[in-house]
């Protein structure tokens, strides 16, 4: 039986990923122990865990996670109000599917899209 998932993303230089998702984003550092290469981040009930790829080229990053919230709009603006860079093409809208989303790009181009239902 499936109970959770938690991604695991790569990232290149550890401080700067977890500056940007606690002081950005509003996640804390959960890591029972600080391991070397390794970080592990939760904000409410969505924990991330990140593997270091010090050779990782960003521009050919693919890392994804799609993160349900149930108040977009306000999680829109904190991001907005912390100037939080939202992806090109992600500005809040209401796809074709009925899910009310926005994106962005961490300092390792993995993209986050939250969403919310209708």
């Amino acid at each position: 039986m499936l109970s959770e998932v938690h991604p695991k993303l790569p990232m290149k230089d550890k401080s700067r990923t977890r500056n940007y998702y606690i002081n950005g984003l509003g996640f804390e550092d959960i890591g029972a122990e600080d391991y070397e290469g390794y970080l592990i981040l939760k904000k409410d009930h969505v924990e991330i865990h990140f593997f270091e790829f010090k050779n990782l080229d960003v521009l050919a990053n693919f890392g994804q996670v799609y993160i349900r919230t149930d108040n977009i709009e306000k999680l829109y603006l904190e991001v907005i109000n912390k100037n939080i860079k939202i992806h090109e093409n992600g500005s809040l809208r209401t796809q074709p599917w009925g899910q009310k989303e926005f994106s962005l790009l961490d300092p390792d181009h993995n993209l986050l899209t939250f969403g919310q239902g209708e």
